[in-house]
């Protein structure tokens, strides 16, 4: 398989997974002859049918609804919500449905079904398609919430959620789509769920991050070697369940952490990683966990949004405090 940017991977990964489960369906608005607002379906409605590949009407209960009945009937549904904004009308359907069917059935029924949604800022798009509210659907048990950082973890990652027997919300970040290219080989072990990945080992510091801001944390983590800091680079990857480990681990190891997320500070993901340091590793540090996010306000206009995506600048200044601390 040649070299694919985020997007190429996504389409990859659901041709793969077409074309090897006849259980596997694909739908939402436009993913089929259009193939998506960003092309991650292109092609495969013509490739599969329209019967695998449906476009459905502009309603994201419906299209959450959907997914749920198509998984208990022991189908494969990997449905799509155009953005992350909208899907606020298909919260009901994951907390009240698709997350404790197994539970409310005893059971006799499961639901695995995946929710796709492009998400996060930083392509200058209006507030609606720039939201980052991964920690809500975390707290809800019984779902699981990935989000990929790069091609290659994106094609493993999103192979390994459509075979789960759990309900998954798969979050993209629109930002890297395009943003590069990698090998994606599927004769490599695919990436699996509930890991986090280190990119990068040091002993100085912990950077803990997931999504578009990986990358901007790897900028990050250069700049600080430049100045003798060796860090850790943890990508969390799936946010529910956590699987702690890896992070507790560094920390034990290194005794400062900065944990960086593009979503909001209040109630963002990064106070739960925060509190597990604290309750699991507070020995181990020695200097204050710090966050560096978005500001707690609606998602700038395209004009102001680089003001609110943090930066490799912001993460290194954050760092460089953690690591002066004593």
């Amino acid at each position: 398989m040649p070299d694919l940017n985020m997007v190429e991977a996504v389409n990859a990964a659901l041709r793969h997974a077409l074309e090897h489960d006849d259980r596997v369906i694909v739908f939402g608005q436009d993913v089929g002859i259009d193939g998506g607002v960003f092309r991650a379906t292109d092609g495969l409605s013509q490739r599969f049918g329209g019967s695998r590949v449906r476009d459905t009407p502009l309603s994201e209960t419906l299209i959450a609804g959907m997914a749920v009945g198509a998984a208990a009937q022991g189908l494969r549904p990997v449905a799509e919500i155009q953005f992350m904004g909208f899907l606020y009308p298909a919260i009901d359907q994951l907390v009240n449905h698709a997350s404790r069917l197994r539970t409310r059935t005893r059971g006799r029924l499961s639901c695995p079904m995946v929710l796709r949604a492009p998400y996060g800022g930083g392509v200058h798009a209006p507030e609606h398609h720039s939201e980052s509210t991964e920690a809500m659907l975390a707290h809800i048990p019984g779902l699981r919430v990935v989000i990929p950082s790069s091609p290659a973890r994106a094609y493993g990652l999103l192979l390994n959620a459509i075979a789960s027997p759990d309900p998954v919300v798969f979050l993209e970040p629109k930002r890297l789509y395009r943003a590069f290219r990698e090998r994606v080989d599927p004769e490599q072990p695919l990436a699996q769920l509930d890991t986090c990945f280190t990119l990068r080992e040091g002993a100085d510091l912990t950077l803990v991050t997931w999504g578009a801001m990986t990358s901007e944390t790897l900028l990050a983590a250069d700049e600080l070697s430049s100045d003798g800091i060796e860090s850790d680079v943890i990508d969390v990857a799936t946010l529910s369940p956590l699987n702690a480990e890896p992070i507790l681990a560094s920390v034990k190891k290194t005794g400062r952490c900065v944990i960086v997320h593009e979503a909001v500070c209040t109630g963002g993901y990064g106070g739960e990683i925060a509190s597990r340091l604290v309750e699991h590793a507070l020995l181990s540090l020695v200097a204050p966990v710090r966050r560096v996010t978005g500001y707690d306000t609606v998602v700038p206009l395209p004009k102001s949004e680089h003001h609110f995506m943090p930066t490799a600048g912001r993460i290194v200044a954050a760092a460089r405090e953690v690591c002066a601390y004593s």
